[in-house]
């Protein structure tokens, strides 16, 4: 089954509003076997809405649009599909009592608009809405398909997973969409492209996206239309492939956060960390502890940034500052073994960079970042050039810093996080 959605709201196009239901309903819808084929965003002014819902239907038989169902007077999606389909708005009484019951539960009285939250395209299947004032919509006549919800965000998944997922999923034909996503760092997207090869021939039936960002490039493969069990199947084998060919560049699958991960290792290991942090001003370390519990594996750091807290906090030799200055492996090296020594961490790193957009030269450009890691009686450094905002080059560089870490510790402390497979 085709669907396209169109999701309703002036505000979607000002760029006020992200339109998270679009992404949600497409994740719900594919795990139903169901293909989202267009999405498309319009203001609230009939006539785009009209035009966006007809062609949606001519073309795919089925529509599922969000917004437009509130009691103000740019609330008009119900009454533009209504038209489309030649049914007109009936007042259901039954909605209304139980808006107004809503309403003085909540020591509230409704106002004269709300009762046009209790009309129905006659014809029409009420989708109740114990989550909001708006119930959804189901119609179904000559035109196609068309189900109706509010665009208010909780509004909007639960009556997507409790009232629309069950009615669609006898559409689907028994098959599924899904998708795997493989995450690796610290290599370019086109170089990444080079070490995979023709995999996309080693994978058909199944597709490959390259996802780059941040964090690195996520690789989703995906299944079409698949019976359950074999999409399963076929995934596991895809990734596995993946997984060999880019290689020491994976650190997970799926949703895996980087930081999550080392702390996962790391506590399974039995190791602590601690880290000297300058460009990224912290961040490897707030990384860290957003993971609850992370205190069990992250004793602490420093956030050395000018030249003296170097010293003063990491125990750098100011006479290695001036010979090689701030930004250098020997530095990085310090920082490293200075403030592995003072918390008594099992493994320290340390990060030292150019975040810009000044500061650079010709020997130390803007993005230039030196790395080092301490522990288990040896320190090892190594030096990047990191390209973007001076945001981006701060987040890269504790993305960076941290997959040194989950490196060491794979190879360090090899354990049951290595080997297991997520569903």
């Amino acid at each position: 089954m085709n669907l396209e959605v169109v999701t309703i709201g002036t505000e979607l196009l000002l760029g006020f509003t992200l339109d998270t239901n679009g992404a949600e309903i497409g994740r719900e819808l594919a795990a139903l076997g169901i293909r989202v084929v267009r999405r498309t965003s319009v203001a609230d002014r009939p006539d785009e809405i009209r035009d966006a819902v007809e062609s949606a239907l001519r073309r795919s038989g089925a529509v599922l649009t969000t917004g437009g169902l509130g009691p103000t007077r740019d609330d008009i999606t119900k009454r533009i599909v209504a038209e489309l389909y030649g049914w007109p708005l009936d007042f259901d009484e039954g909605l209304w009592q139980a808006l107004v019951e809503r309403y003085r539960r909540r020591g509230r009285i409704p106002a004269e608009s709300n009762r046009s939250q209790a009309e129905v395209p006659r014809g029409a299947t009420v989708l109740p809405n114990q989550w909001g004032s708006a119930p959804g919509l189901w119609l179904e006549g000559p035109p196609g398909l068309t189900v109706m919800l509010p665009g208010v965000p909780l509004e909007m998944h639960h009556l997507l997973a409790e009232e629309v997922a069950p009615r669609l999923a006898t559409r689907g034909g028994g098959s599924v969409i899904r998708s795997r996503t493989v995450r690796v760092t610290g290599i370019p997207e086109s170089t990444l492209a080079e070490r995979l090869g023709e995999i996309e021939t080693a994978i058909a039936p199944l597709t490959l996206a390259y996802l780059p960002g941040l964090d690195g490039v996520d690789l989703r493969v995906t299944a079409w239309g698949l019976a359950a069990a074999e999409a399963t199947r076929r995934l596991d084998a895809a990734a596995a492939e993946l997984r060999v060919r880019a290689g020491d560049v994976v650190y997970g699958e799926d949703s895996d956060d980087l930081a999550a991960l080392v702390l996962e290792v790391a506590r399974e290991a039995g190791a602590t960390i601690a880290a000297a942090e300058s460009c990224t001003g912290g961040m490897l370390g707030a990384r860290l502890t957003e993971i609850p519990g992370s205190s069990d594996v992250f004793v602490g750091g420093a956030v050395s940034y000018a030249d003296h807290a170097k010293t003063a906090l990491a125990g750098v030799p100011p006479a290695l500052l001036a010979a090689h200055g701030a930004v250098s492996e020997p530095v990085a090296v310090a920082m490293a073994e200075g403030i592995r020594e003072r918390l008594g961490a099992d493994l320290a790193v340390a990060v030292t960079g150019i975040a810009g957009p000044g500061g650079g030269t010709a020997d130390k450009p803007v993005g230039t970042v030196c790395f080092a890691l301490s522990g288990g009686g040896e320190t090892v450094s190594s030096r990047a050039i990191l390209i973007g905002t001076r945001a981006e080059i701060r987040y890269r560089a504790a993305q960076a810093a941290l997959f040194l870490l989950l490196k060491r510790l794979r190879l360090s402390f090899p354990g049951p996080e290595q080997g297991r497979t997520r569903k």
